[in-house]
């Protein structure tokens, strides 16, 4: 799994300077706040992840592919699935409804 967070220039969403180095002002205006070395402005908000989803040449939408075959055998005609696994074009990124928490994010989150 993995998602990407937004490569976008914002703000961090925390108040001050502890992990964000820049602090919001007046809505889009920013502040630069010393930040230490080798830190990256991020943001712990995933806005996309890479679907599992597939378009097959008639173009619908799904997880997998099946193409229904007949097979006789001893002069009974059985039918059997066969998976297709080629011809496939993957969805790509989908944008998400709800931002989530990344994985990686190093906060603890609790409900007391």
């Amino acid at each position: 799994m993995g998602g990407s967070g937004s490569k976008a220039k914002g703000v961090w969403p925390f108040s001050g300077s502890v992990a964000g180095g820049e602090a919001a002002v007046d809505g889009n205006e920013q502040q630069t706040v010393a930040r230490p070395k080798g830190s990256r402005k991020a943001t712990p908000f995933v806005f996309t992840r890479r679907s599992s989803l597939y378009y097959d040449e008639d173009g619908d939408l799904a997880h997998e592919f099946y193409e229904e075959t007949v097979v006789t055998k001893n002069g009974r005609k059985k039918s059997k699935l066969k998976r297709i696994q080629k011809n496939l074009i993957p969805q790509g990124m989908v944008k998400l409804d709800h931002p989530c928490i990344h994985v990686d994010f190093p906060v603890i989150l609790c409900e007391v």
